[in-house]
């Protein structure tokens, strides 16, 4: 539906190194990364707003690299809504439809479906500055559509919310999508987001894509040791690997973690916090990692509570208040800590 063909853009602070990227059909990509790491520009590239300096961008196996924004048929919604202040929802929602051949009864049938799938129909004799932020950004949404575009390019929607809208709106773009089919790669920042919304995710750092996937394989296997940081995995380690029987034996610090990867030499690991198992006394389990240290930090975020033990390497893990009051844990003492071997993830250093 959508590819990136080795797509490169310098615009001095912000830029795009050699980005290739597919969206299937109907596919919903979420981008994320941190602030300057390219995702906007690789959107506004995608709608013509910048052109490749080097690269090729497709849609339906039909480039598109040099067309102007008003051929490609492709939506686009940003942070702050970008709604012209003079106009009323309805001119602002059928804007998009200013040079199409339709009848002005095919336009009013338009914005009324719209209007109607949004919510937002009893705002169409209104202005945007009467409107609340989550009105505004459902006009905007509402505008992009109208066009029925073949992709639509979501830049940061709803990070200006507040969490109640947030939720309200998120919900609503999971049901657009549902309903129309229309191919979305939306950018953001949280996680919730890409969970809740996305079968794909892309994570960016300095202009480069550095991992996709589906969003669930990508948070607990991160491919390198950016990605890992990135997405919250406390427990990422630098460490020698060797295989020993089809199993990665990986030696950190001296503590040697084994894993079913299957790669050796110089690489990291990465432990998600709620993969490991803690307990008062060794535990009868296939799991081949099993190791005693002491507590020596305990964090308490209200139904979670992560406590750092040190077993060689501050070892962070995640379980339920429920857990840790019926443990009765404190600070420095000791416990056991369990995790299976499918559960340590091993990447090289790239």
């Amino acid at each position: 539906m959508v590819r990136v063909e080795n797509v490169s853009k310098d615009l001095g602070e912000f830029f795009l190194r050699d980005v290739s990227i597919d969206v299937s059909d109907g596919e919903y990509l979420m981008i994320l990364g941190p602030t300057g790491a390219g995702k906007t520009i690789l959107l506004e590239t995608i709608a013509g707003i910048y052109r490749p300096d080097k690269g090729k961008v497709y849609l339906h196996d039909r480039d598109i690299t040099r067309l102007p924004p008003r051929e490609r048929n492709i939506g686009m919604v940003y942070q702050d809504y970008m709604l012209f202040p003079h106009l009323t929802v309805e001119q602002n929602i059928k804007y998009g439809l200013r040079s199409r051949k339709l009848t002005q009864k095919e336009i009013c049938q338009k914005v009324d479906e719209l209007a109607n799938l949004l919510g937002v129909s009893h705002l169409l004799h209104r202005h945007p500055g009467t409107l609340s932020g989550g009105e505004q950004q459902r006009i905007a949404i509402a505008r992009a559509l109208i066009i029925e575009p073949e992709v639509l390019l979501l830049d940061e929607p709803l990070s200006a919310l507040d969490s109640e809208t947030k939720t309200k709106l998120r919900e609503e773009l999971r049901r657009i999508h549902f309903s129309t089919h229309t191919t979305m790669i939306h950018v953001t920042h949280s996680f919730d987001e890409a969970f809740l919304l996305g079968s794909q995710m892309a994570i960016m750092n300095q202009g480069e894509i550095v991992q996709t996937g589906e969003p669930n394989e990508v948070f607990r296997k991160p491919n390198c040791k950016f990605a890992a940081e990135f997405l919250g995995v406390t427990n990422v380690f630098r460490g020698e690997s060797m295989i020993d029987n089809g199993m990665a034996q990986v030696n950190i610090n001296g503590l040697r973690v084994t894993s079913t990867a299957n790669r050796d030499g110089q690489v990291y690991t990465s432990i998600r916090p709620e993969d490991i198992l803690v307990s008062l006394k060794p535990i009868e389990s296939s799991a081949r990692n099993s190791f005693q240290g002491g507590i020596k930090g305990i964090s308490d975020a209200g139904i979670i509570v992560r406590i750092t033990v040190d077993v060689g390497v501050p070892l962070v893990a995640a379980i339920t208040r429920r857990s840790f009051l019926d443990m009765g844990l404190k600070q420095g003492m000791q416990v056991f800590l369990t995790f299976k071997a499918a559960d340590v993830h091993v990447f090289y250093m790239i």
